[in-house]
């Protein structure tokens, strides 16, 4: 029971941390090594825990009273124990970024999909992607979640597919990971030597999803976060 609250703990770390990452574009940018492409992540709304809302236009911030506390930068700052993610490197539409939160150093790659359907059409998500994390503290190495933009409905698995292989996962909320970690190994292989992963869901409102992610630039973003959390 301890070691599955710890997981789901990490679990929601990495969530934030892959977000705090994609809303940094900036700093990570200027961390680009010169051989990589240029990043250009998107701009998401936080991970959402609730129901999404409108983003509100934005206004100039209003200096703090003498003595206030200031606010955190994100949401993943603060739960992180203010962990920034550091962009390593940039490999087609992968990142690989590392992170100290509470003084543990983790790596990982994060990527959006290149394509996006849903059932009914057209249905609002909040931002999607995939990520492979590796947390030298823990002995874990190459951790896949994916985050879908809606919670998933209750009970319900989701799926994977990498060429010929199917790669059944289980959900929380709105996040997936591989049911059987035996095989987590072999998935992370097949993302390595394949040319698409499809991830396929059904939310809490019934609303079935595709999403399509691209594996170029996998292989060289998970070998420069394992450099980097030998």
């Amino acid at each position: 029971m301890q070691r599955l609250r710890m997981q789901r703990q990490w679990r929601l770390v990495f969530l934030l941390l892959g977000v705090a990452a994609m809303l940094c574009p900036a700093r990570a940018q200027q961390s680009t090594p010169a051989t990589a492409p240029a990043a250009t992540p998107a701009k998401p709304r936080p991970k959402p825990e609730v129901k999404p809302e409108a983003r509100p236009e934005a206004k100039p911030a209003k200096p703090a009273a003498p003595g206030a506390a200031a606010k955190p930068a994100s949401p993943a700052a603060a739960v992180a124990g203010g962990a920034q993610p550091k962009l390593l490197g940039q490999y087609g539409v992968w990142g690989a970024y590392t992170a100290s939160p509470g003084g543990k150093k983790i790596c990982f790659a994060l990527a959006k999909p290149s394509s996006s359907e849903t059932n009914p059409p057209n249905r609002p998500r909040n931002p999607v992607y995939i990520f492979i994390s590796t947390r030298p503290a823990d002995k874990v190495a190459n951790e896949v979640s994916v985050v879908v933009g809606y919670p998933f409905k209750a009970g319900a698995e989701a799926s994977a597919q990498i060429g010929a292989n199917s790669f059944p996962l289980y959900t929380q909320q709105d996040g997936a990971w591989i049911k059987n970690a035996s095989e987590e190994a072999k998935m992370v292989d097949a993302m390595r030597g394949g040319d698409s992963a499809v991830v396929k869901g059904v939310s809490a409102k019934g609303t079935q999803s595709t999403d399509i992610f691209t594996l170029k630039g996998v292989a060289q973003a998970l070998d420069r976060a394992g450099q980097e959390c030998k």
